[in-house]
């Protein structure tokens, strides 16, 4: 991993160390409520930081609301080059229902609950958690630079977008990083990626670890794996690191001990040979 590097700058000033974590799990079952032990989810936090994370990614939605709450009441105020981003534009109904409203009146509102959860006057990556195909994305966005402006916001993103979609959006407002679900074994948005590195935009893959046959006991990932003694986990994880330079995964755990595993794929180093093997049997 000597020659990969190990920060990227989002929006261009934000540096941060590329594997971050993902606060989506910290909470209950389905996304919904409350976790089972929330002092478990604040140490989980803590200890992401204390072993350099200083990216964590969440969401209004998650609970709704309980993520951005334990990571305020666990972590503010931050300490020097914590960067916190989260996101707004999903309602919840129930545990894993979702339902995208992106009407100005309640991204703002949605902006100033996280900013009071967060226990922060501003939010240093805010992303619009879908477009809500009731409301024109210039609506949406135009909404949130003016957010931008009063200094709420200090970089705007995006999740789950094609291509044309960010082309649209940033004619409205300066887009800095693209959430969209991407591993080893899925790269339906191989196309994003590609034009995030083009325009210097961060790729944050969620679900950035590889399912199915690629990761079965036996199969080229598990044999490499163990190779190095690693899990399969820290190599899809190591691969992204490698794939491309403004790609930063955020792996999400609710166990300490996941966390310190995970965070392990920054060290993995592979050959060139052994990346064909892998990329290889991906694309067969």
């Amino acid at each position: 991993m000597s020659n990969i590097a190990k920060t990227f700058k989002v929006g261009g000033d934000l540096e941060v160390n590329r594997l971050g974590f993902g606060a989506m799990r910290i909470v209950g079952d389905g996304v919904w409520g409350e976790p089972k032990d929330a002092e478990n989810s604040k140490r989980v936090l803590r200890r992401a930081v204390e072993l350099g994370v200083n990216f964590i990614d969440t969401a209004d939605a998650y609970g709704p609301a309980v993520s951005e709450r334990l990571i305020g009441e666990a972590l503010a105020p931050y300490s020097g080059g914590v960067v916190i981003a989260t996101k707004g534009g999903l309602t919840r109904q129930a545990p894993n229902k979702w339902a995208p409203v992106g009407r100005p009146e309640y991204l703002i509102q949605q902006l100033e609950l996280s900013l009071r959860y967060l226990k922060t006057e501003t939010i240093d990556l805010w992303q619009l958690h879908r477009i809500d195909p009731k409301t024109p994305v210039e609506e949406s966005l135009g909404t949130m630079k003016k957010m931008q402006a009063q200094g709420k916001i200090r970089h705007i993103g995006l999740s789950e977008v094609k291509v044309p979609e960010i082309e649209q959006a940033r004619k409205v407002v300066n887009i800095v990083s693209v959430q969209n679900k991407y591993n080893l074994s899925d790269r339906a948005h191989e196309d994003v990626l590609e034009y995030c590195e083009k325009h210097g935009i961060a790729f944050i893959p969620w679900f950035p670890v590889a399912a199915g046959k690629l990761a079965q006991p036996g199969g080229v990932l598990d044999s490499v794996a163990k190779k190095h003694e690693a899990t399969v986990s820290q190599l899809s994880l190591a691969w992204l690191l490698h794939h491309s330079p403004v790609i930063l995964p955020i792996p999400g755990t609710s166990s300490v001990a996941h966390l310190e595993e995970n965070l392990k794929a920054a060290d993995v180093a592979l050959t060139d040979a052994e990346w064909a093997e892998i990329e290889a049997a991906a694309k067969g």
